[in-house]
């Protein structure tokens, strides 16, 4: 969507649905699970890429939109 001053981008994720997660992985020789969200309809999650964060799996119903445009999740 935006760049801050360093030029990284961000990108945002809406919740279509109660109980989407948005789980951020670990960069590095061994990729983990480091952080988690739970978003219901309507909320909005802004991010970005970070030296701890290569990652980013949404599970549940979201539009995501990033700097190469916008996207849906498949319905389950």
């Amino acid at each position: 969507m935006s760049s801050n001053s360093t030029g990284v981008d961000f990108f945002v994720i809406k919740a279509l649905e109660d109980g989407v997660n948005v789980i951020g992985l670990t960069r590095g020789t061994d990729t983990r699970f480091h952080h988690s969200e739970k978003l219901d309809k309507g909320e909005v999650m802004i991010a970005q890429f970070t030296e701890h964060t290569s990652a980013v799996k949404i599970r549940g119903k979201a539009l995501i939109q990033t700097s190469h445009g916008e996207m849906k999740t498949e319905a389950e």
